[in-house]
């Protein structure tokens, strides 16, 4: 037990002092989690929004290849990832492996399904009855489709948030990727079981309490913007 008490206290003491290591790894983490998220919302917002609102052909095997990539393994998207930017891969010469570049890239793909799928879902769940008022009163297209959005304003900030909750917390790609380099593509979660094995317990802990830490600041600016 004392062992978890000093490490909980020098987490406390790295945090503080702005170690460098730990730093540079929180840094890394935020940098390429949030430009992939980005991204991710950019493309998969209007995207899950065209799939849920829209009745065409091929949208029940959508809807079937978005669902089954929601439970997509993390070390298979770091693979696929590490296949087309390794140098012998067709991205090879944009030098993009072992970069905060390529765990963005991997990381886009990992998010991409989950903000698709769950806004379709959301936008399909959409009460029928307001689509038909909003006609009766003589809505466009445009003020019908805005309006809709932003009936569902908490749904889609739910998908946003369960996104970013799945490509902060994951290791696979950093690690395949990224390469785990200290001081440039090291993120938490890869530094978290790196350190912990060499038996660093306190710095790993340092960095699992910033990850708890900007989960709980997701969740809480969640609950924030739905009491406006």
């Amino acid at each position: 037990m004392d062992f978890i008490v000093a490490g909980f206290i020098r987490a406390i003491e790295l945090l503080i002092n702005f170690d460098h290591s730990t730093w540079t790894a929180i840094l890394a983490t935020l940098q390429a989690s949030t430009c992939s998220m980005l991204i991710s919302l950019g493309a998969g917002l209007p995207c899950g929004f065209l799939l849920g609102y829209f009745n065409f052909k091929w949208k029940r095997p959508l809807r079937t290849v978005l669902d089954t990539l929601l439970a997509l393994p993390t070390v298979s998207v770091g693979l696929l990832v590490y296949a087309f930017i390794s140098a012998q891969g067709p991205l090879g010469q944009f030098e993009l492996l072992f970069t905060l570049t390529g765990i963005t890239i991997g990381q886009t793909i990992l998010a991409f399904p989950i903000v698709t799928a769950i806004t379709a879902s959301i936008v399909e769940n959409i009460d029928p009855e307001l689509k038909l008022t909003l006609v009766s009163l003589g809505a466009g297209k445009k003020n019908i489709i805005t309006t809709c959005l932003w009936e569902v304003r908490y749904g889609l900030l739910a998908a946003a948030v369960t996104a970013y909750g799945r490509v902060l917390t994951e290791v696979g790609i950093s690690m395949m990727v990224g390469g785990n380099i200290k001081y440039h593509t090291r993120t938490i979660t890869t530094a978290i079981a790196l350190e912990t094995n060499k038996g660093l317990f306190a710095d790993g802990i340092a960095l699992g309490i910033v990850l708890i830490g900007i989960a709980f600041a997701v969740n809480i600016s969640l609950s924030f913007l739905r009491k406006q």
